[in-house]
């Protein structure tokens, strides 16, 4: 029981700060650019939930329960289901994505050499949103 509510808090840790990343970098992409065209299009969000959420539960699933998780005490029914901790590395690493993210939406056509707001540009955003959430998994 212990091992499937603590996979169960690191899935839903992940998933939050994917989601955080991607509402918020979508919301800004799109209010800030001339064209309120988003950086990330509805189908690469739909790939991203897919490949994360598969990623996410096998690696959760295929996690072995360790010996010291007899050692803590059982799980009341009024402990939240997020804690404080874990509500903390969700905002920073949504932050450090959210700035790297924006910093490539406003300037990486420089860094790319590459026209700002072309398929390209959105492209290369995308890709560094994905890196990103694969090392967040792990």
């Amino acid at each position: 029981g212990r091992n499937v509510y603590d996979s169960s808090r690191k899935f839903l840790q992940f998933q939050l700060t994917v989601n955080v990343v991607a509402v918020s970098l979508a919301f800004i992409g799109a209010v800030s650019n001339d064209q309120g065209e988003s950086p990330l299009k509805a189908i690469q969000l739909l790939w991203v939930n897919l490949i994360m959420d598969t990623f996410a539960a096998l690696a959760l699933a295929t996690e072995e329960p360790s010996e010291t998780l007899l050692d803590r005490r059982p799980i009341r029914n009024e402990d939240p289901l997020i804690s404080i901790t874990m509500w903390i590395h969700i905002i920073g690493q949504a932050i450090y994505q959210l700035i790297i993210t924006l910093s490539l939406l406003y300037t990486g056509q420089r860094w790319f050499k590459m026209e700002q707001y072309s398929t390209e540009h959105f492209t290369v955003i995308f890709h560094v949103f994905v890196l990103m959430q694969l090392g967040n998994e792990f």
